[in-house]
């Protein structure tokens, strides 16, 4: 309960880097995450790179912590994964839902570890989607 009460959407970071061992940790959350159907339609990108840093907070409208973060973890929605079974409600609703619980133990999983986290919905999806490939 600590971590759900505690967790807190965090805009200033330090600049340390994130360890990679911790790194781990927090995907390995996401990925334990519940999914429909068990398949699991998301796919993660981890950003350093200060440009694609600056690209994604101008493509997040402006939201300039993003910058600033030492690391940033796009989530995407594999939905044609999803549609496989579920068709366009898999499409439409099942890998949003699913993205979110992985998004969600993410923020918690950070937190435990002593990290700050803000998730960040607000994006122009086309140009987040050309900046991480």
């Amino acid at each position: 309960m600590e971590a759900i009460l505690g967790r807190r959407s965090v805009r200033r970071f330090r600049t340390d880097p994130i360890p990679e061992e911790d790194l781990r940790k927090i995907l390995e959350a996401a990925i334990w995450a519940p999914s429909a159907g068990n398949l699991q339609s998301w796919e993660f990108v981890i950003v350093r790179d200060p440009a694609r840093k600056r690209d994604l907070a101008r493509a997040a409208l402006g939201q300039w912590f993003i910058a600033e973060a030492p690391v940033v973890i796009v989530v995407c929605a594999n939905e044609e994964r999803s549609a496989s079974r579920y068709g366009d409600r898999g499409r439409r609703l099942y890998c949003i839902q699913d993205t979110a619980a992985a998004t969600q133990n993410m923020l918690l999983a950070a937190y435990s570890l002593g990290y700050g986290t803000c998730w960040v919905g607000a994006f122009d999806e086309s140009a987040a989607s050309s900046i991480i490939g």
